[in-house]
């Protein structure tokens, strides 16, 4: 039976705004496979993810809010979604499809939070919100870190496509989260060149070369389905995580990349399905992100029954024209921006209004289809439209953050991943906002580290579950100057304790980055060991400190990692 289930390709490119597609007016741009993409299938008028990257991922793979998943943020552990919810890949493995991520995951970076423990048999890519360096890096391999060769965005796909080959006999869902054009801005020169030909500033030069390096990329997913005659047995869905991350052309439409405005939340969505969805079908109803699994699962005829309550639906009706009424005419789709509290921006989507706050509970109503660019308020016109709308996007906080957002603390232990690397960009500081340590970057952002370490009453900590008792070897990362040389560090937990002197200076240049515009993320640099020894850990939710118990120069060390090894 399960050879007649067809195979499904979702591509989701990071930071693409709706504009950075030729076909959408922007003659600047060279995007044909896209273009292609959107007039062989159906294409939306008006689809909607989130404002930032981590939930539009937890959406898209759950058919659920993002708050519903414990997502919260982009940064700091607050990416992670919950173990416990089902993925679009698990409710598809468990229908006999061989399944693979390759790209940004960016909703947990440790097993059972990692995509192998989310229902991917396979993965290669990264899990943090971005990656330092998008020529000749390092890729996570299901859990191993791989030198890899060459441009990223063609690494990620020539895993693709072997994965493809490797499973042409049996159905396969192919999940491809490319990373680009999001920053560093990196591009091989052929793109860069091409843009700046024609006048373009550095960094929008880059966006638009990245995106046609991935739009070439589609375009030979698209060719290898065909050779190996899978196209016609092939859902392929292409959309993009939010807004642009540059002020650059947008359908003049208000707001980008961050936004709860139209601008930043409204993305190109094109659906392709040979001999089943025909081509240039254009869906008029609005749509989002959580639609994704349920249309799927529908489109495919899978028989079954979601563990977790769904808020997207199926739009398979509107797909291929089966429908007379609509049943979801009168929808709302809500948009929320990290917690959703604390005065946090938001707003609510019907199909001709849009309410929106951008933060301190003042609220703005916008009438979409007389004015799409959101340059006037008609609050005051509309005053018991404005209600309904604000009352039932309180209701659904209300309800999607029920169960808070408790730290999901970083499992140990698990024996599909006996190490595992506490990074110092998912640490708590103590104290939270004091002198005396810091992140390298301002809010802890992917890849940061821990650095102005001056106050010896300061140290990090991270929330750890053990998930079996035994022996743990711990090994930290590290930067040291000269000057520094001689602290003496311990790490902590419970009662137990493993201290050691730090001996040897380790103060490395950045990795040379080729980088077409400074970038706002920290560089990349190479870390040292310090092997510390090891503890016998009893099974149970912990905290891991790094304390500091002598400090002869200004600072103790800038601290990358703890690695912990189940021994």
């Amino acid at each position: 039976m399960n050879e007649h289930f067809p195979n499904v390709v979702l591509i989701m490119t990071d930071d693409q705004g709706w504009g950075d597609i030729h076909d959408h007016s922007n003659n600047l741009i060279d995007t044909p496979v896209l273009g292609q993409l959107r007039n062989e299938g159906a294409r939306f008028n008006r689809f909607f993810v989130s404002p930032v990257c981590a939930p539009t991922r937890a959406s898209l793979l759950t058919g659920r809010y993002y708050l519903r998943t414990g997502v919260h943020g982009v940064t700091r552990g607050y990416e992670t979604m919950r173990s416990q919810e089902e993925t679009l890949a698990e409710i598809l493995k468990s229908s006999g499809y061989a399944t693979g991520c390759f790209g940004k995951w960016h909703n947990g970076a440790h097993y059972p939070h990692h995509p192998n423990g989310q229902g991917f048999d396979e993965f290669t890519g990264f899990c943090a919100g971005h990656w330092n360096n998008y020529f000749d890096t390092t890729l996570d391999h299901n859990g191993t870190m791989i030198q890899t060769q060459g441009y990223i965005t063609d690494v990620l796909t020539d895993r693709a496509l072997q994965f493809i080959e490797l499973n042409q006999n049996n159905p396969f869902f192919c999940y491809i989260p490319y990373n680009a054009p999001h920053s560093p801005w990196q591009v091989p020169d052929k793109y860069f060149n091409k843009y700046k030909q024609k006048g373009l500033t550095d960094k929008l030069a880059c966006a638009y070369g990245m995106v046609e390096n991935v739009d070439e990329s589609i375009g030979r997913i698209l060719s290898r389905l065909d050779v190996l005659g899978l196209a016609e047995n092939t859902i392929v869905i292409f959309l993009t995580d939010n807004g642009p991350n540059s002020d650059r052309y947008n359908g003049d439409m208000r707001g980008r990349k961050g936004s709860v405005h139209e601008g930043g939340v409204r993305i190109p969505c094109f659906i392709r399905w040979p001999g089943t969805i025909e081509p240039g079908t254009r869906v008029k109803h609005i749509a989002a992100d959580i639609d994704i699994l349920p249309t799927i699962v529908d489109l495919a005829g899978i028989p079954v029954s979601p563990s977790n309550a769904l808020d997207g639906v199926s739009l398979k009706p509107l797909l291929l024209g089966e429908h007379t009424d609509w049943e979801h005419e009168d929808r709302m789709l809500f948009t929320f921006r990290d917690d959703a509290g604390n005065g946090e921006p938001g707003a609510v989507r019907n199909q001709r209004w849009r309410a929106v706050c951008d933060g301190g509970g003042e609220w703005e109503l916008f009438d979409m289809v007389a004015d799409p660019g959101e340059r006037e308020d008609v609050a005051i016109q509309y005053p018991d439209v404005l209600d309904q709308l604000v009352a039932a996007y309180e209701a659904i906080v209300e309800d999607t953050t029920s169960r808070g957002f408790p730290v999901i603390p970083v499992e140990i232990g698990h024996s599909e991943r006996p190490e595992v690397t506490l990074p110092a960009h998912e640490a708590f500081l103590y104290p939270e906002n004091g002198d005396g340590i810091s992140y390298q970057g301002s809010a802890g952002w992917a890849n940061d580290w821990v650095t102005n370490w001056s106050d010896t009453d300061a140290y990090p900590y991270w929330e750890v579950d053990i998930q079996k008792s035994g022996p743990y070897a711990f090994t930290l990362m590290y930067v040291c100057s000269e000057e520094n040389v001689g602290a003496e560090v311990a790490v902590q937990i419970g009662e137990q304790t493993l201290q050691e002197h730090i001996e040897q200076a380790h103060d490395p240049e950045p990795v040379p980055s080729p980088d077409r515009v400074p970038r706002n993320e920290v560089y990349e640099k190479t870390w040292t060991p310090l092997q510390l020894g090891q503890l016998e850990l009893n099974e149970g939710r912990q905290q891991v400190k790094v304390k500091v118990l002598r400090k002869p120069g200004d600072q103790v060390m800038d601290l990358k990692a703890i690695q912990v090894t189940s021994i």
